[in-house]
Formats: structure tokens, C-alpha cells, sequence
């Protein structure tokens, strides 16, 4: 907390700040240390509302007219962070990039909401071993842990605002902060209490276990992408529609047999509850996400949960790029032959994924040169799959890497040249093959696909 106490203390010695009254546009400046690329990008939700190049002594400016007050968030790639501005506003951030969040400071007018939300966000890390061993409580016991907690967060919040009175919206924002960051853990606890006992069914829960639920907004458009709010979001209407799927389904001791009727529960709940658009939409991609790409159903039971998903959100925003992963789930089920792909072999020559695969054992695997680790690890694993199954190519597929850089890599860790090869087109190669999650692979007999969402660490 000794963030916290620097910047009340500060604020104390400021004898005065700018009208922000009358002011209809605000100020956003800094400098960065170490810094990863050139540029600051400042979003509104998911609206790039301006950017800024570093100058030579890596500081930047941004002057934002007509400022439409909330949440903001820069990036400055790879890393993001939140700031709140208000008309009238002068912030100035300092960073250093080798730890971020950690030497994150903010000055002028508007620091003090800032800091506030920027010191919330470390603490909730700092907790988080904490709270995983308060899931192992009873109910009633770990109730009162997360509410002393949540209470004395409210008391930093009551101590800043006596130095510094926060605007309406402000005070929104940092009581939201606590509130759905701590709300979320009631969410999460009786999965993890059951697990981490070994528990057979969900814990019996009071009836004032879930108190706080009486107050939810789900459709409050200042909070829309708001992480610690989305996230709580994502959290109850899995947890209810659990319960409710438990329950209606007739599954037995509080358990779920369908992962179709599961995340249909999902979509039905989202339909009635949320009518925010951008949080409508965000959730229901949530939920389809996370069936397609996690659950690898059957034809017949993706085909059930698509249809379903346009009838309650054939308008969603990011139907396109549903739609693209359902078609491509659906291309690469058991059965099917590989899509037919152009990919580089390490001459620089073109061939074909299909032809390669054709008559042939095969076991696909994906990699990034961007990720050294997960390339060492995938390329021991290999190793000691081939040296097991001689009869199965291991056939590398690389991407993100230029050429150079790719085949430098092989070299240098003496993998086996003709059995590598890149993709040009990663946006191609993940709509056709789904390459999530990293240690992903998927085996084949004779250019048809047995199963295109194996695991590459569970075969054998």
C-alpha cells in the first residue's frame, strides 16, 4: 500500500489544480523507459482514439479534444494498461517496460483515481495466493474473508476521497473495481471448493450466499469493457448456468453430462439478462468461443449450438469471425481429408499440405519462433514420439517467423530439415486448422484426419 500513501500524501502538498469546470478537452503525456516499440495507442473500448510516437527522449503527447469522460486503456505492444480521464484532465504516466505494472506511476490532474485503480490491480495479484486457500474454507468462513477484504479496500477508497473528491463517474468506476473483483470469487467458490476437497457434488450454499446478486447491473454501458465487470460477467452466467443445467437436465449430484446443453444454458441466460449490445455481444462470443474451441464436440452437436447461437445473436458483431471458426471446425473433423494448404518448405519452395500428407502416418504440430521455450519443449517431445513410433511423421507447421529467422532456428537446434515447413499466411492457417491450443496437433492415416484437436503431450 505504499503507492497509496505516496499519492495521498502528495496530494495533500498540491495546493491547487486546473478548472477542470469549464475545460471540454484533456491532456495524456509521458515517458517510457526501455521501450518495446515507437508508438503509444490510446482505445475507447475497442476504438483506437489516438497515438502518439516517442520522441527521441521517449516521451510523448497527446491532446484529446472533446473528450467523452470513462475508461481509456493505452498499449504500448505487448502490454496494455487502464486509465479514467475527465475533461479538463493533465495525466502523465512514467514507466519502465522491464516491469510495467510495477513502476507504473501516475502524475497531474486525474492521478488520483488512477493510482487508485492502477494500486487495486496490484493488490488483487498480490492476494491471489491468498484467496486460493480461503476456496479450502466452509462457506460462512470464507464469506467473511472476502469481505474483510472487500471492506478494506472501501476504506482506502474512503480515506482517498477525503483528500480528493471523485466525480460521480469515478467514484463508479473505483467501487466497481472492488465490488465485481470480489464478487467474482463468490462466483468461482463452489467449483474450486469441490475440487480442491475432492468433493463429489457442489457444496450446499445459504440462501444469502449469492446476497450481493440483488444489486447487478448487467447492462451497465460504463463498465461494458471493464475487466474486473466483464470478467464477473463470464462468471455468473457460467455459475448459474450450471446450476440450472445441473438441475433441469437431470444430470444428478449437481453435475453436468451435456456440454451442449451446458453452454445453450449460457446463451438462453446471456439472451435474458444482458441487453447492452457490446456486452451482449462480447458474452455470447464468450460462450461460442468457448465451446468450439474447447469442447470439440460432435458435427451434429456443433451444428445444434451454431443454430442456436444465430437465433438468440445472428446480428452479433463478430458473427463473421464465428461463423469463419465453425466452418473450420467443421473442415477438420474425423474423417475429412487436411485442407489444402500452401506452405514453404525450407528451399523456399511451395507445397502442398494435402499431397505431402497423402498415403502416410502423420502427426501435424504448430510453432512460433516468437516463443523459444514452447519450441525447445515441442521439440523434445517430438524427439522421443519419433524415436517410439518410427513408422509416423512428425511434420513441424511454423508461423509468425520469416524465413531466415526459421530456418536458422532448425539449424541451430538440428531438427530435421525435411520435415519442417511455414506458413506466410497465419490468418489462412488458423481459420483452416484451428491452431489453439499451443501444444495442439492433430494425427492422420492416409491424408484423413483421426483427430484434429490431439494433444501432443497425450500421445503416446
Amino acid at each position: 500500500m505504499g503507492k497509496i500513501t505516496y499519492y495521498l500524501f502528495a496530494l495533500i502538498m498540491v495546493g491547487c489544480q486546473v478548472d477542470k469546470k469549464s475545460a471540454q478537452s484533456a491532456f495524456f503525456s509521458g515517458e517510457i523507459v526501455n521501450p518495446t516499440n515507437e508508438y503509444i495507442v490510446l482505445y475507447k473500448d475497442e476504438v483506437i482514439i489516438d497515438s502518439a510516437k516517442l520522441d527521441e527522449n521517449n516521451r510523448f503527447s497527446l491532446k484529446l479534444d472533446s473528450l467523452h469522460e470513462g475508461l481509456y486503456h493505452f498499449d504500448h505492444h505487448p502490454e496494455l494498461q487502464y486509465i479514467y480521464l475527465e475533461k479538463g484532465d493533465s495525466l502523465t504516466i512514467r514507466l519502465n517496460t522491464s516491469d510495467f505494472d510495477e513502476s507504473l506511476v501516475f502524475s497531474g490532474t486525474g492521478e488520483g483515481i488512477n493510482n487508485f485503480l492502477l494500486e487495486m490491480f496490484l493488490t488483487y495479484e498480490e492476494e491471489e495466493p491468498l484467496i486460493n486457500n480461503f476456496y479450502e474454507l466452509e462457506p460462512e468462513a470464507f464469506s467473511k474473508k472476502i469481505d474483510s477484504l472487500r471492506q478494506s479496500k472501501f476504506q482506502l477508497l474512503k480515506e482517498l476521497e477525503k483528500d480528493l473528491p471523485l466525480s460521480e463517474k469515478a467514484l463508479e468506476i473505483a467501487k466497481a473495481n472492488i465490488d465485481y473483483t470480489y464478487y467474482s470469487y463468490f462466483e468461482k467458490y463452489p467449483f474450486k471448493h469441490r475440487r480442491k476437497l475432492g468433493e463429489k457434488s457442489i457444496h450446499e450454499l445459504s440462501s444469502n450466499f449469492y446476497g450481493y446478486r440483488k444489486s447487478i447491473d448487467y447492462n451497465n454501458t460504463n463498465l461494458t469493457y471493464f475487466r474486473p465487470y466483464y470478467n464477473y460477467m463470464t462468471y455468473i452466467i457460467g455459475n448459474m448456468s450450471y446450476m440450472n443445467c445441473a438441475d433441469e437436465c437431470k444430470s444428478g449430484e449437481g453435475k453436468i453430462k451435456s456440454q451442449l446443453h451446458y453452454n445453450q444454458h449460457k446463451l438462453k441466460l446471456i439472451d435474458s439478462l444482458v441487453k447492452e449490445n457490446s456486452l451482449r455481444d462480447n458474452l455470447f462470443r464468450n460462450v461460442a468461443m468457448d465451446y468450439l474451441l474447447k469442447v470439440h464436440d460432435n458435427e451434429e452437436n456443433n451444428n445444434s449450438f451454431i443454430d442456436d447461437f444465430h437465433k438468440r445473436s445472428g446480428n452479433n458483431k463478430h458473427i463473421e469471425e464465428i461463423n469463419d471458426l465453425y466452418s473450420g471446425i467443421q473442415n477438420i473433423q474425423p474423417g475429412n481429408k487436411i485442407p489444402d494448404l500452401e506452405l514453404w518448405n525450407t528451399k523456399g519452395d511451395k507445397v502442398s499440405l494435402r499431397a505431402m500428407t497423402e498415403g502416410k502416418d502423420i502427426v501435424l504440430y504448430f510453432w512460433t519462433g516468437t516463443q523459444k521455450r514452447q519450441f525447445e519443449n515441442i521439440n523434445k517431445r517430438v524427439q522421443e514420439l519419433q524415436a517410439k513410433n518410427k513408422n509416423v511423421n512428425y511434420i513441424g507447421i511454423n508461423y509468425k517467423t520469416e524465413q531466415a529467422q526459421w530456418t536458422g532456428i532448425l539449424e541451430n537446434y538440428g531438427v530435421q530439415e525435411n520435415l519442417q515447413f511455414r506458413s506466410n499466411n497465419f490468418e489462412q492457417l488458423t481459420k483452416a486448422l484451428i491452431i489453439y491450443p499451443l501444444n495442439k496437433c492433430i494425427t492422420m492415416k492416409d491424408g484423413i484426419i483421426i483427430n484434429a484437436f490431439d494433444n501432443l503431450y497425450s500421445l503416446n
